[in-house]
């Protein structure tokens, strides 16, 4: 599945920043688990934690979200 389709898209992560985000993105997708990144651009910029800002939400397809769930569950 591409996620340039913009299936419908749910939350199955909330990383505190951008290389915890990349490393739970790389768990996902060597299971075969297409994710993507969702972050407010200027906690990357100023590199901010502060209220959610910096905060990277991982998202996967809404037919695949137990699944990627299971699998970071037993990380």
């Amino acid at each position: 599945m591409d996620l340039s389709e913009r299936a419908e898209l749910v939350t199955v992560y909330v990383a505190s920043g951008q290389p915890e985000a990349q490393i739970i993105k790389g768990r996902l997708e060597s299971e075969g688990i297409p994710a993507m990144l969702r972050y407010e651009s200027a906690g990357l910029v100023y590199g901010l934690t502060i209220d959610g800002l910096g905060q990277v939400e991982i998202q996967v397809p809404s037919s695949l979200a137990q699944d990627a769930k299971e699998i970071l569950e037993a990380k």
